[in-house]
């Protein structure tokens, strides 16, 4: 398999790249800087040897590993985004490199005493004994998703260099903005032209995820009336303490803080208020879609309960619907999912199958006909100073592309 020097070299080059989205842009990309990554994987694939190697005009890259066998096989496809979150910064990213590392603390920063420890996060006494890439404690590492570029790019290296591995026709699609939930907007799924995909954009080793949140986002706008405070009575409307009665009445231990697994939520992400005019917004989140329409509901519900104990229509609630769940997507063709599980299992790990509890570009992807289950690229700790990855995670999730591409051809 891939050299784990040669992937430590790939992979920092590509962190050391500043590519930060930003969700208050209406470009795609939403940032110039996402060019120059984007631009260095085109003139990569392309050294590698890959064909049809492209870039449009939205910064989305393609390109095509060829079949090398005669009978005919699905196209299959691999995903990953270039962009990292705008949560923690991702400018002038100083990588560490931990070898043997030995289940103690991890100094990141010295000067700001930022320390990474198993004593809290736990899942780092997994890795004893292997080579870990940490941040410096002053930026994300954008493991999440560069550890999925770097684990394609070097798949599709191997299996070019290695032409006795048989395998059909494999595209391979770079995108923008999936941080901010844009991923897969301008994504030109009939040129992909792929069966299938797998977006390359899990956490933990062994991760195999093909169902994810139903998705919402509520604006709760809240009306008052303002008037001098010392000629109050009987006129002002606080919007304020109206706005705590509407938070205070949905059910609160049905937060993010509260909730695992399938779980859902409602989760106040943001209060704009004064006392003339609040407005709350929320996500809500859940993977049965019965229960995700009934928090919805719940919404509309609460605000008509209040407007009527207030006698006055004070509070409008506006939802949009984000994404839903490709789980019903890709139940009909399970097919996928389990080569992806027998993938894992070939290369000695034990797959860990379980819900995503967030979005994913194959979601949407998913609902653009393009059916994308979701496997882990390695990464810990996402979009923060504590974020790190094994480098042996990220080598077996190159065999894992790589077996993939074995199984497409033998199976099928």
């Amino acid at each position: 398999m891939i050299h784990k020097q040669a992937l430590i070299n790939r992979f920092i080059s590509y962190v050391t790249i500043d590519t930060e989205s930003d969700p208050e842009s209406d470009t795609t990309p939403s940032t110039e800087k996402q060019w120059n990554l984007a631009n260095k994987l085109v003139e990569e694939l392309k050294s590698i040897g890959m064909s049809d190697v492209s870039i449009d005009e939205n910064a989305y890259v393609m390109a095509t590993l060829p079949s090398n066998i005669e009978k005919d096989v699905p196209v299959i496809g691999f995903v990953s985004h270039f962009d990292t979150s705008p949560d923690f910064t991702g400018a002038n990213v100083k990588p560490q490199i931990i070898e043997n590392y030995n289940g103690e603390d991890i100094v990141l920063n010295e000067k700001e005493n930022t320390i990474l420890s198993p004593s809290y996060f736990e899942d780092l006494l997994q890795y004893k004994g292997q080579t870990l890439i940490t941040t410096d404690g002053t930026t994300l590492l954008g493991a999440d998703d560069k550890a999925g570029i770097c684990e394609i790019v070097s798949a599709m290296e191997y299996l070019l260099q290695h032409p006795e591995i048989k395998h059909g026709k494999i595209r391979t699609c770079f995108t923008p903005d999936e941080e901010i939930g844009r991923g897969a907007h301008k994504f030109d799924v009939a040129k992909f032209g792929a069966d299938w995909a797998y977006t390359m954009d899990g956490s933990q080793i062994g991760e195999l995820e093909y169902e994810n949140f139903n998705a919402a986002k509520a604006v709760v706008t809240i009306q008052g009336k303002i008037v001098h405070p010392g000629y109050a009575k009987g006129k002002m409307i606080n919007s304020l303490y109206i706005a705590t009665d509407f938070i205070n009445s949905l059910p609160r231990l049905e937060t993010p803080e509260h909730t695992e697994g399938r779980e859902g939520f409602f989760h106040l992400t943001d209060i704009n208020g004064e006392v003339d005019k609040t407005v709350l917004e929320y996500i809500i989140r859940d993977h049965d879609k019965e229960k995700f329409e009934a928090r919805k509901e719940i919404f509309q519900k609460l605000a008509k309960e209040l407007n009527e104990q207030l006698e006055k229509e004070l509070i409008e609630v506006k939802i949009t619907n984000q994404y839903s769940n490709m789980r019903e997507k890709i139940e009909p063709v399970m097919h996928i999912v389990d080569i992806a599980e027998e993938a894992i299992k070939q290369a000695g790990i034990t797959p860990i199958i379980k819900p995503i509890r967030g979005g994913t570009d194959g979601s949407q992807l998913s609902f653009m006909g393009l059916p994308c289950p979701n496997i882990f690229a390695g990464g810990h700790n996402f979009h923060g100073r504590y974020e790190y990855v094994p480098v042996e995670s990220m080598q077996k999730a190159v065999e894992v592309i790589v077996n993939i591409a074995k199984l497409q051809a033998e199976k099928l």
